[in-house]
């Protein structure tokens, strides 16, 4: 079955008559939200309402399962709110090699469906964690064999390809603290060893930082990969301690570790810089991990974060 990506009105792509420009969003994840069904999570209903009260027009779908999954529904909730999706999200582990593709595909379909039906055009796609999120339980070597990374690369492409031909979808790969794309000096290796036709990034500006990339760096070196962004900024003091007491991601966004813009690090205001330098249209949206939080808690954060991004001039 070939899909060829139709127009629609929360597609990014540019008019001629146009200049590109940089999309503000938020996601569930600065609700603290984690997974489709939690009592610690604020319900779905309450997240739409504040994330528009807070100023914003974008949104992510979050975990699947968190939004009604019926497109019908979850669309006349979005737009009697004024907001539109600019992505849905996946996990895949394809590190494990084709063994793990059917599995992976029939995950990946359900939410490419879903994502399609909103007029979305982009696909997360986040590698599987090496330990375990809460538990720290180590689930495998944090280290990728030479075949493993074959692997990871080879079906990420394929992935790419498929998403695009069956759904008109352009997937964009989420460096993750935890993950075995995490380093700079895995996520240029990664990107090195895929296709840029079939594979973009999805340039997390918070685990970039958590794993000690420059993001900056990352967009004037391989600014023709960066197809997505997700502000975020991490409490350096936080980090330390997280990173000597080698904690797991989940304990560490417990502690807040990734913090409030404009308090942490990195500094944004140079990342949208050189994001606008690059001459394209992306969306940049707001994720601040913060699971488990206090349900009154996310509002008033996301309606200061986004006075500071107009500030930004985003």
């Amino acid at each position: 079955m070939a899909f060829s990506a139709p127009s629609s009105p929360s597609s990014p792509s540019p008019s001629p008559s146009s200049s590109p420009r940089i999309r503000v969003g938020s996601a569930p994840d600065s609700w603290g939200v984690w997974f489709p069904d939690d009592p610690r999570q604020v319900p779905w209903e309450r997240f739409l309402d504040e994330v528009a009260e807070a100023g914003y027009e974008w949104i992510e779908l979050g975990p699947y399962g968190y939004l009604p999954s019926d497109p019908g529904r979850l669309m006349d909730e979005t737009a009697r709110r004024g907001l539109r999706v600019s992505a849905g999200t996946v996990f895949t582990g394809l590190h494990h090699g084709p063994a793990v593709w059917d599995a992976t595909w029939e995950h990946v379909a359900a939410i490419a469906e879903l994502t399609r039906a909103t007029g979305a055009e982009h696909l997360v796609v986040i590698p599987a964690f090496w330990r375990d999120d809460k538990t720290g339980e180590v689930r495998e070597d944090r280290t990728l064999t030479a075949a493993q990374w074959r692997d990871l690369t080879s079906l990420t492409e394929r992935l790419g390809r498929e998403v695009r031909e069956r759904y008109g979808l352009r997937i964009v790969v989420h460096p993750h603290a935890d993950t075995h794309i995490d380093t700079a000096r895995n996520v240029t290796r990664f990107l090195d060893a895929t296709d840029p036709a079939a594979v973009s990034l999805c340039l997390d500006t918070g685990h970039y930082a958590y794993c000690g990339g420059d993001s900056v760096e990352l967009i004037e070196t391989y600014g023709e990969r960066i197809g997505y962004l997700h502000l975020k900024q991490v409490d350096p003091r936080v980090l330390a301690d997280v990173m000597a007491r080698e904690l797991p991601f989940g304990p560490a966004v417990a502690r807040g570790v990734m913090c409030e813009p404009p308090t942490g690090v990195p500094a944004l205001e140079p990342v949208l810089a050189a994001a606008g330098r690059l001459g394209v249209d992306l969306f940049a949206i707001v994720e601040q991990d913060m699971y488990p939080c206090e349900p009154d808690r996310p509002l008033p954060i996301a309606r200061r974060t986004r006075r500071f991004l107009r500030g930004c001039g985003v």
